[in-house]
């Protein structure tokens, strides 16, 4: 069986956050800091902070913006950090809403019904809870019929989970499969480090994929895909249920979010540009023939990298489009809202491809092409 990509639906929250308003609040923050230790940095024994700006940002990333749940919050010099009220358990978590939220959108883009959904995949960075499932809660909250499971593979899990769906519909378990990634990156970012606190912001997509007896007219037919993890500590959370408690010697910062920037650079680059160009020769197709590129939106310069690796020249925005200078880093949505964005061009034959890199390390490859 085969399988395509019906649809795709993504959310967006209404608050958005310029590069000068977090530099003013990093700055703030930074000042008061400084101002708080002044004896122990005058004696050597603390670093001073730093102060972030515009343009040191725009270069490090290319990001500009960025969309949060918890706007006030980021930007409050004596907090600094998103406050999302916890919930009652009889209400519908967060995660689950704004998954809920993108996957209605899907469906509507594909005219079906949450009744012909035979099964739920949440694919995202960053579960909201070990159990229940956001996956079965959101498979309740729409009307879907099936199963449902949660997976986490950091930024490449919207590429794992299409994959995933595309061997549930091969193996005849499902026609159907919703896959939803909800995205609340601003809960594990570390508004305080200068180098990191510009990186994420939050969004949810969601990616319909259909068995090609029932896709419409139009869906996407997967004609290749490869999936590869590689361990690596350059990027790492230790947020969990088992830390709590901070062993001594361990700090707060080290729950949140924290990169070896240049050595994932210098690794995650070759890795992804080999694996996309393997698999193209693998589907049969030229690198030439490749009308799109939906890359990962982690940063500006990888990007461009990767791109040029590929295709062996320097490529246009409108080769590989770029969303994370609105959405900055939405982890494994981010492929999916350039998808989603700027994809509507496409005419019958027309091939593409979605491509992920991030912690792990892991990447994805999915080749598209347009029926």
């Amino acid at each position: 069986m085969t399988a395509l990509i019906s649809a795709t639906g993504l959310w967006t929250p209404k608050d958005s956050i310029s590069n000068q308003e977090l530099v003013t609040a990093f700055n703030a923050w930074s000042d008061n800091w400084n101002a708080e230790h002044a004896d122990a940095i005058a004696a050597g024994e603390l670093e001073a902070k730093p102060q972030s700006n515009v343009d040191f940002i725009v270069k490090a990333s290319g990001i500009k913006s960025r969309f949060v749940i918890s706007k006030d919050p980021i930007l409050d010099p004596e907090i600094m950090a998103p406050r999302i009220p916890e919930r009652p358990n009889d209400e519908i978590s967060v995660l689950a809403e704004i998954a809920v939220n993108a996957a209605k959108d899907a469906l509507a883009k594909a005219g079906r019904q949450a009744e012909d959904i035979d099964a739920v995949i949440v694919a995202c960075s960053n579960l909201q809870r070990g159990y229940p499932a956001i996956a079965v809660e959101v498979q309740d909250a729409l009307g879907a019929g099936g199963f449902a499971f949660d997976m986490n593979v950091a930024c490449s899990s919207a590429t794992f989970g299409i994959e995933t769906a595309r061997g549930l519909i091969a193996s005849g378990q499902a026609k159907s499969v919703l896959v939803c990634n909800p995205e609340i990156c601003s809960g594990h970012l570390n508004f305080k480090d200068r180098d990191s606190h510009f990186i994420f912001g939050d969004v949810a997509t969601a990616i319909l994929i259909e068995d090609e007896s029932i896709a419409p007219k139009g869906a996407w037919e997967i004609i290749g895909s490869k999936l590869v993890t590689q361990f690596s500590n350059n990027i790492r959370n230790n947020f969990g249920f088992l830390n709590n408690a901070a062993p001594e010697g361990i700090g707060d910062d080290d729950k949140l979010f924290k990169q070896n920037g240049r050595s994932v650079f210098k690794e995650v680059v070759p890795l992804v540009a080999q694996l996309i160009k393997d698999e193209l020769d693998k589907a049969g197709v030229a690198p030439a023939q490749v009308k799109r590129m939906w890359l990962h939106q982690a940063n500006l310069s990888m990007n461009t990298l990767i791109s040029k690796k590929v295709m062996g020249k320097d490529v246009d925005m409108d080769m590989a489009p770029v969303v994370l200078d609105e959405y900055a880093n939405t982890s494994s949505a981010g492929s999916i809202i350039a998808f989603d964005k700027h994809s509507a061009d496409f005419k019958t034959g027309d091939i593409g491809l979605i491509c992920s890199f991030g912690a792990g390390y892991s990447a994805g490859v999915i080749i598209v092409r347009k029926t």
